[in-house]
């Protein structure tokens, strides 16, 4: 199994395209075309997890932080992300970063946090927009099951939780083939109709090549009249941040101790948590990483409470009185989801050893 067929999987659970516009999601370096001895998976692409990775003999790194954010001029043991770079190049690694990628895929990082905390997600707080389009294919009815089984299999008609989605119409359709046509239907130069549908179907616009390519190897027309047209729809479990239910309601006191618990934090900074002693928290958004910009999202959201990391002080100025606001930590708020990360690969190859780093920890001390 090659490197590259590992990726491919893995970018099936968290497509790049899913990324931030800033972010460095993807390949950062190696060899995808070798064999994959076995993967490692961690947070940050660390020298001491090049090292990891040497002794356990994992030639794939699959980290949450990318190796490179910033452009790189030289390549020295100056700075630990070059002197990651050269271990891995030396020991003949790969290194992949999933980052903004594995932030808004569903069951990503926030899905990983919510899980933690015994939270149930219901929606994206950033829902993202602009990844969607229709298919509209006229098709003679006597192939319609077989064009719709094949643009099903490339990736189209899923909606939510449900596959196989799609919604076709009846129509009589006419042409007529020119010199140097091979019609399927009909003769050169003569009217014909046929009874045709009309097949709609919703599809992720990262979908549309393979949607494309299936369509057209089994349309058994030579040249088919369809359409891929954009869509305003956002995705509702796509995107940074969910909002979610506690599944077992606390007093915010209680709710900031059940956070530090299940993440193992030694403090965290929140707001004012006996603005209302009888408040039970039940509605809860949340964001992995670096989420402070939300706040006011999760409060036009209905949220009473939200957890994310790197809040800024003036953020606690703003909303101390409005919303219960829980800093648990970049680190301990994205952490969750490098289980996340073996799981899918295991999954996809339960033969492949897969392991989670020992040797990146928490670089924010708090005493």
């Amino acid at each position: 199994m090659r490197i590259a067929n590992i990726i491919s999987a893995f970018e099936e659970w968290a497509n790049p395209a899913l990324q931030e516009s800033w972010d460095n999601t993807g390949l950062q370096l190696g060899d995808t075309s070798q064999d994959c001895t076995g993967v490692l998976v961690c947070f940050d692409p660390t020298p001491e997890v090049i090292d990891e990775a040497v002794s356990l003999g994992c030639n794939l790194v699959v980290s949450h932080h990318p190796l490179f954010f910033k452009g790189v001029k030289r390549l020295t043991p100056a700075t630990p992300c070059q002197a990651a770079a050269l271990k891995a190049i030396a020991a003949g690694i790969a290194i992949y970063s999933s980052h903004t990628a594995a932030d808004s895929t569903p069951g990503g990082v926030s899905y990983c946090l919510a899980e933690r905390l015994g939270i149930e997600p219901k929606r994206a707080m950033q829902p993202q927009a602009n990844r969607l389009v229709l298919l509209q294919a006229i098709v003679p009815r006597t192939h319609a099951l077989e064009v719709q089984a094949a643009i099903f299999d490339a990736g189209a008609g899923k909606i939510g939780k449900y596959d196989c989605c799609s919604f076709t119409v009846d129509g009589h359709g006419t042409f007529r083939a020119l010199d140097g046509a091979h019609p399927y239907a009909g003769e050169i130069g003569l009217h014909t109709s046929a009874d045709e549908v009309c097949i709609n179907a919703v599809l992720p616009i990262e979908a549309m090549n393979r949607v494309e390519s299936n369509l057209l190897k089994t349309h058994p027309y030579e040249t088919p009249a369809y359409q891929f047209l954009p869509m305003l729809n956002r995705l509702p479990d796509v995107g940074l941040g969910i909002y979610g239910i506690a599944k077992e309601p606390m007093t915010a006191a209680e709710f900031v101790e059940h956070v530090k618990r299940q993440l193992g934090c030694k403090a965290v900074r929140t707001t004012k948590i006996d603005l209302d002693p009888e408040m039970q928290i039940r509605r809860v958004a949340m964001c992995g990483g670096a989420g402070g910009e939300f706040i006011g999202t999760a409060l036009a959201m209905g949220a009473q409470a939200y957890i994310t990391g790197d809040v800024r002080y003036h953020d606690f100025v703003d909303y101390r009185d409005k919303i219960l606001v829980i800093d648990a930590g970049h680190y301990e708020t994205e952490a969750p989801v490098k289980a996340a990360f073996a799981r899918v690969i295991s999954s996809r190859f339960p033969d492949l050893p897969v392991h989670c780093t020992t040797a990146d920890d928490n670089p924010v001390n708090s005493l």
